[in-house]
């Protein structure tokens, strides 16, 4: 609907007129559309604030460069690493 324009009067007229169950159902619509946008918005804030992370970016490269090399470690290996670095934070 990007460039559309919605007469808000007339929604709301819309909305005056239909059954109560269905008020609900639009009630809870627009809830559902509002946690979505503030969801998406969270995540657009994460992904730019760890694209920022210096030591995050170097990890990944690590990563990649290990895997590259074939020093591959388990999902056990994986989980104690992150442990021992939030520690060590």
């Amino acid at each position: 609907m990007k460039g559309l324009s919605v007469d808000r009067e007339e929604l709301k007229r819309m909305i005056d007129q239909i059954p109560e169950q269905d008020a609900l159902e639009v009630y809870d619509f627009i809830e559902y559309l509002n946690i979505k946008r503030e969801k998406e918005e969270l995540n657009k804030m994460e992904v730019e604030h760890l694209a920022k992370d210096e030591a995050l970016i170097r990890q990944v490269q690590k990563s990649r460069e290990d895997r590259r090399n074939g020093r591959i470690y388990s999902k056990e290996q994986g989980l104690e690493y992150l442990r021992k670095s939030f520690e060590e934070s």
